[in-house]
């Protein structure tokens, strides 16, 4: 079955952020993502994934005033210092604690302005030249509408399309099986088509957006169906627990065939 991260912002909300990498590690995961780690310094955010021998799978550049109702820079008008800052800013935070992905939020915007769109590919261009040169990829994500009201990246034939014209080998999908769902059905026929541009997998049930196995798809068998298409990268678990994080996590045995995560089977 596929390598699962705890995605540290929705997931072990009953501590505080620095307590949840040791939450998760106790669980049985060996690998962590998050939104944004930039209220904490870039050394105790690796001393966090030291101590617990965790991976950090990704995290998204910064997105602007997000308390304010900001969701991403690449996107906007007049933002082009302040994005180029922010990509320096991730990548600090990625050399520091050995991270090999982060993702650029677009912003809101309207996906028909043409100046909006020439603006976010010159920001995408921008952002995967610097990642490239720190060895990093450089994940984009289609947003449903519902919990992302104007969002600009908001359909995956769009997202393929434009990796494809930004012509970076670094610049890859973060094919989130929650927002997939959403936007368009079809997720299976979309893993199969789009995985090979995919650097990223992020699971939720839909549509309450809790733990995998309570919503209206098989979960399951998409993790079934990740391993049989190859895909060998983590699947972030972005999703927000019904109650405590722990009492949850009865999904992941069952995704597991009863192995520990931290245990696998040898091949």
């Amino acid at each position: 079955m596929p390598r699962f991260a705890a995605n540290l912002t929705m997931m072990f909300g009953e501590h505080a952020f620095p307590d949840r990498f040791a939450a998760a590690a106790d669980c049985g995961f060996t690998a962590v993502e998050f939104l944004f780690p930039y209220d904490y310094p870039p050394a105790l955010i690796a001393e966090k994934l030291a101590q617990n021998g965790l991976t950090l799978a990704l995290f998204n550049l910064p997105a602007g005033d997000w308390a304010g109702g900001a969701r991403g820079l690449a996107a906007l008008h007049g933002a082009d210092a302040v994005f180029s800052a922010s990509v320096d800013k991730a990548l600090l935070y990625a050399a520091a604690t050995g991270a090999a992905r982060v993702h650029m939020m677009a912003g809101l915007a309207d996906p028909a302005d043409a100046a909006a769109a020439a603006r976010y590919r010159e920001a995408l261009c921008l952002a995967a030249d610097k990642a490239g040169e720190a060895g990093l990829d450089l994940l984009i994500e289609p947003i449903n509408g519902r919990n992302m009201p104007g969002y600009f990246l908001n359909d995956f034939n769009r997202a393929a399309d434009i990796i494809a014209g930004c012509g970076r080998p670094n610049v890859r999908l973060q094919f989130d099986i929650y927002h997939r769902q959403i936007l368009h059905g079809d997720v299976l026929t979309g893993l199969e088509a789009l995985l090979p541009l995919t650097g990223h997998v992020q699971i939720a049930a839909v549509p309450h957006r809790h733990e995998p196995g309570t919503g209206e798809l098989d979960d399951f068998r998409l993790f079934e169906a990740l391993d049989a298409l190859g895909y060998r990268g983590w699947v972030g678990c972005e999703y927000i627990p019904a109650t405590q994080t722990r009492a949850g996590l009865g999904w992941l045995a069952k995704a597991a065939g009863g192995r520990s995560e931290r245990n696998p089977p040898t091949p």
